[in-house]
């Protein structure tokens, strides 16, 4: 009989290891973290009662440390590991040490995981147990009539070492580079190529299962809302199917779990084709990002039931009924305008209102580091309807305050508001067709741009009496000049304290400014970060981040022309073949693969001409801002 668990460590970090950590709270469990020297003040660590450091700063030397996690373990006292999900959560070799050092597993038997472990093999399993498949394509004798082919990895998952093929004269270099991405995130170049399924829906189903014999499908889930094949948007149940495909989905699921003699929390994804088809993609053996809707849905705690399993406990034979639906959004801390660029810095607030469901590993004041996701919380919203839900959660990101680095939830808020999404027409290739709308510059960044104004020069609520009663400055009849840029886009402010075309002042203090503008109440909260080189207006209309001009710009900022910047700080993973100082490159030619918080970003070269100077290596890491390489153009005809 498996012993009952007392101190559990989690092999992980972030949101996920916050999250587990409060089920072990619950349960009457001492719980222990595992950090990288990054993250010693990180959240998941100040939230456990007991932390071991993991010296380094690079996962590989670190989080996928199995041998370091397991000795963790061992000197803290704890008798049971979680691997959260990421990182050791499907590694089978990990999971198989665990219980030889005499620690209890939180997670499906080592084989089950194994045999889940490369795509391929797991198709040839669920293949045998009758499960729907997308039949398979040979590379090497791919016809244009196979188009467009999707490239996989045969290891991991996340959308690592994946591409889409839709020439065959690209096909032998996305091959090339989703073998190489594939090694580099998972130590395995292992690819295969299946058809790729134009508007076709990701939809998940959730399976619990014991040592006892019983399997629990949990409803399904629709994930199509994805950016570089990862999820961006989840709900449960997933809307919209009939009931016959429902049943199958889980009479699928229930048979891929029993195929590997399954026992604990996984989940079993499908691609939905638009008639209606459905075709297994892949198991995972782990507990899901997205695991909160299916939660709160069916009034479930996986991670509590994970623990009771893995202690040995039977669970009823059948599930508790689900009521009303749960949508979650992954706020990222990235620029979607900018090829979905991570952003790295601090987090001066983070701030999410209403009646939903915050998941984070950050609070403000945290920074945002290079090492990692750069997921900053999964926010849901659980409701009697789905109309109600989408409203919800909508309504809560659009009220957010979240300030110091750029984020995607205007985008949410977009999607979720988006005709599309709200009659349920869910797709994978929602992004490829709205992208650009819904990352349009936010409207009326000149009206924030006046609060900003008016909030710096608002008087200090310590100043004195005479200042606070008689305005901003002693001759009130000149307008005063403050210049701000925003996305790119400067504004210039002339302001009185009272007097502006279209707006009345009602109120001016440092952190609230209340306008009427064209009739119509406004209240506008102002935040300078520490160092006074951001301004973080949020109101109903938006939220924008203002940055003051400087009225003598550093000569300093100036920068050779054809300069090629770091976007952000990373790793170069890839130099173009042959490139070297005197080599010809054309616009748009990659030159660069530079990797920052677990994706691939191209530098491209901006402009057709010489490579002039080249400073990058691979292997090498570079600060935000570092300069990479220079282009000079050649002189137009």
């Amino acid at each position: 009989m498996t012993p009952q668990i007392s101190s559990l460590l989690v092999a992980n970090r972030g949101e996920i290891a916050v999250r587990i950590f409060r089920t072990a709270r619950d349960l009457g469990l001492a719980t222990v973290a595992v950090h990288s020297d990054p993250d010693a003040d990180a959240l998941h660590v100040r939230a456990a009662d007991a932390a071991v450091r993991l010296p380094g700063a690079a996962p590989a030397d670190t989080y996928l440390r199995g041998d370091l996690v397991i000795k963790a373990a061992l000197a803290a006292g704890a008798d049971a590991v979680h691997p959260g999900y990421g990182f050791l959560s499907e590694n089978a070799d990990f999971a198989r040490q665990v219980q030889d050092s005499g620690l209890t597993w939180i997670g499906p038997p080592p084989e089950a995981i194994e045999a889940m472990a490369s795509k391929t093999r797991a198709k040839e399993l669920m293949r045998a147990a009758g499960v729907p498949l997308l039949d398979p394509v040979d590379p090497a004798t791919a016809t244009p009539a196979d188009l467009p082919l999707l490239l996989k990895a045969a290891a991991g998952g996340g959308g690592r070492g994946m591409r889409v093929v839709r020439d065959l004269d690209a096909l032998k270099e996305a091959l090339r580079a989703a073998s190489a991405e594939a090694v580099s995130a998972f130590g395995d170049g292992e690819v295969f190529a299946e058809p790729y399924v134009e508007r076709g829906r990701h939809v998940e189903v959730q399976i619990l299962a014991d040592a006892h014999g019983t399997v629990w499908a949990l409803g399904t889930r629709d994930c199509s809302l994805q950016r570089r094949h990862q999820k961006v948007i989840e709900e449960a149940p997933a809307p919209g199917l009939p009931d016959t495909l429902r049943e199958s989905l889980h009479a699928a699921a229930v048979a891929a779990a029993r195929a590997v003699s399954y026992r604990g929390a996984g989940t079993v994804e499908f691609l939905v084709t638009a008639d209606g088809r459905p075709y297994f993609l892949e198991m995972n053996t782990r507990l899901q990002v997205e695991h909160p809707v299916t939660e709160a849905v069916f009034g479930l705690d996986l991670v509590a039931l994970q623990l009771r399993v893995a202690e040995g406990a039977a669970l009823p034979l059948t599930p508790p009924q689900p009521t009303g639906h749960a949508v979650e959004a992954r706020l990222y801390a990235e620029d979607p305008a900018q090829d979905w660029r991570p952003q790295t810095g601090v987090l001066h607030t983070l701030d999410i209102p209403g009646q939903v469901r915050i998941d984070t590993g950050f609070t403000g004041g945290d920074t945002v580091g290079i090492h990692y996701d750069p997921m900053l919380a999964k926010v849901v919203a659980h409701a009697p309807t789905r109309a109600e839900a989408v409203r919800a959660l909508a309504h809560a990101l659009a009220g957010a305050r979240i300030h110091g680095l750029t984020t995607n939830r205007e985008l949410l808020v977009g999607s979720l508001r988006h005709p599309e999404f709200g009659a349920a027409q869910l797709d994978t290739g929602f992004y490829d067709r709205h992208l650009a709308a819904l990352t349009e510059t936010a409207p009326d960044a000149g009206t924030a741009a006046l609060a900003a104004a008016l909030a710096e020069a608002a008087p200090a609520p310590d100043a004195p009496l005479a200042a606070r009663l008689g305005g901003w400055r002693n001759v009130r009849s000149q307008p005063q000049t403050r210049r701000y840029t925003s996305a790119g886009t400067e504004y210039e402010v002339q302001y009185h304290p009272v007097d502006h075309p279209g707006v009345r002042v009602l109120s001016a203090e440092r952190h609230l400014v209340t306008l009427e503008v064209d009739g119509i109440r406004r209240m506008f909260h102002v935040k300078r970060n520490s160092n006074n080189t951001e301004v973080y207006v949020d109101s109903a209309l938006g939220a924008h981040t203002l940055t003051p001009v400087p009225r003598f710009p550093d000569p300093q900022d100036r920068t050779e022309p054809g300069s090629l910047l770091a976007p952000m700080p990373g790793t170069v993973v890839r130099v173009a073949d042959g490139l070297a100082p005197g080599s010809h490159v054309t616009a748009g030619q990659p030159l660069l693969w530079l990797e920052a918080m677990k994706m691939e970003h191209r530098i491209l070269a901006p402009a057709s001409g010489t490579l002039t100077a080249l400073h990058a290596v691979t292997g090498q890491q570079v600060e935000f801002g570092a300069l990479l390489a220079v282009v000079q153009e050649e002189p137009q005809p």
